[in-house]
């Protein structure tokens, strides 16, 4: 365990995560310089917030000379790791870490770590309810990471008794050196290419919230999933999987049978809610429901708990988040959907005609599959934002250049709200599902789902 206090701490990146360590560096006796290259504009309020702390700043660009006497990199989730002023940190051998690796090093209570390619927020949500209706009534349930409040700057509040879960993301997970006492990888599927570049790094990333466990932790994996199953022979403690089949004898984990989720322990089954207590479209949620009442079981809380957690959790904000009937038209944020695969998802979820809205920014994925849904499903399709061309060229290219659906290119993502209305029909549903990630235009994607349900309502 680190003590800050009087060390000198560069923190790259000035959004959520970065701020948050900041805040708690500063507060616990650390000289820290935060830089982003964004401009000073931007950070008016910041700068006020921080004027008395022990806070310096260096907007605008990164250079290299903020390493020098420097004890610490703090290194925020958008921050790549080949950025030059993080390779320059490494070759003065200026040890690295981020927000999460500093609240896991600190905090005393018992850590659910969750991650995956998809998924890991709903199933963190559900895990979230579940703990906070099964702990003892003493004990408090930190939620929080990489969805919502960072959780360094509560650090101090948690004690030994409480449970804290926990998203994780590559991005986090690429610097770790220790693992949550559960750990949970819901799947590994192409995803953040762009900053990984390739798979084996992407894993790898992933893999680390298991390989700092002790012989008595638990990792959860999704036995259906290659990406996450293959990783068990990293495992060092104690496996319980998930997963729609009966899992093999001497397997543990999660199952559907009779409508109902059970729970295997490698002989005998034992039911513990009905599937009727999701409330979550889709059978995406469906697995998210099967990992979240794996990781409790795991966890000890009952399956009381965890039928009333899940059935508490009506709908995410931007994921599938239906926002409103307009003329018998439905319209959908899924703005999340940074993917193609969970784009996939997204489709198979509604049924019906279709007025489907991708863009923003490529994560170097490969995009076939869903072109060779949206030659059978023939949705209306308007695309938006700087990945725009490129989509429309995968597309055409999946139909050798004669589209048998309308394609719509527009601007951004206001505009392209304008063409849905102007096209969408009365029992269509209009989808925001871009498959793209929101930085082309957006801090994230929860500022991009705001802005579209903010167009939507006002419609």
């Amino acid at each position: 365990m680190v003590d800050w206090q009087g060390k000198t701490i560069l923190v790259i990146g000035a959004a959520r995560q970065g701020v948050a360590a900041t805040r708690f560096l500063a507060a616990h006796g650390s000289q820290v310089i935060l830089t982003d290259n964004r401009p000073k504009e931007h950070f008016a309020d910041l700068i006020y917030e921080l004027k008395n702390q022990p806070v310096k700043f260096a907007f605008g660009e990164h250079p290299l000379d903020l390493l020098e006497k420097v004890d610490y990199v703090c290194v925020s989730g958008g921050v790549p790791l080949e950025s030059p002023l993080v390779l320059q940190a490494r070759k003065m051998n200026i040890p690295l870490t981020n927000d999460a690796q500093l609240f896991l090093d600190l905090v005393p209570a018992k850590v659910i770590g969750i991650t995956g390619s998809a998924g890991k927020t709903t199933t963190t949500t559900l895990v979230g309810e579940i703990a906070k209706l099964g702990a003892a009534q003493s004990n408090k349930v930190w939620v929080g990471g990489n969805i919502g409040n960072p959780l360094i700057e509560e650090v101090k509040k948690i004690s030994s008794e409480d449970w804290v879960v926990m998203e994780l993301s590559s991005f986090q997970l690429e610097l770790m050196h220790i693992s949550p006492t559960i750990a949970a990888v819901l799947n590994i599927t192409p995803n953040h290419l762009d900053r990984h570049k390739t798979m084996r790094a992407y894993t790898s990333a992933k893999a680390k919230i298991l390989n700092y466990q002790e012989p008595t932790d638990w990792a959860i994996l999704n036995r259906e999933e290659p990406g996450s199953y293959n990783l068990r022979s990293l495992v060092i403690g104690n496996v319980s999987t998930f997963g729609f089949n009966r899992p093999e004898s001497g397997i543990m984990g999660t199952f559907l049978e009779n409508d109902t989720i059970m729970y295997f322990d490698g002989n005998n089954s034992t039911p513990l809610i009905p599937i009727n207590s999701i409330q979550l479209l889709g059978n995406h949620n469906l697995m998210n429901s099967l990992a979240a009442c794996a990781v409790a079981f795991t966890a000890g809380f009952s399956s009381k708990a965890m039928q009333a957690g899940i059935s508490s959790i009506k709908g995410i904000p931007h994921r599938l988040e239906f926002i409103r009937d307009y003329n018998g038209i439905r319209w959908y944020n899924d703005s999340i959907a940074t993917a193609p695969e969970r784009v996939i998802a997204a489709i198979n979820t509604i049924p019906g005609p279709l007025v489907l809205l991708l863009g923003g920014r490529d994560k170097e994925l490969p995009w076939k599959d869903l072109a060779a849904l949206l030659l059978q499903r023939k949705p209306k399709v308007i695309l938006f934002g700087e990945a725009g061309p490129m989509i429309k060229n995968e597309l055409l290219a999946h139909e050798n250049g004669q589209p048998i659906y309308p394609i719509t290119l527009v601007d951004d993502l206001k505009n392209a709200v304008s063409e849905a209305l102007s096209i969408a029909e009365r029992n269509d549903s209009v989808l925001l599902s871009p498959g793209g990630t929101s930085y082309d235009a957006f801090l994230d994607f929860e500022e991009r789902g705001n802005l579209f349900r903010e167009l939507v309502e006002a419609i």
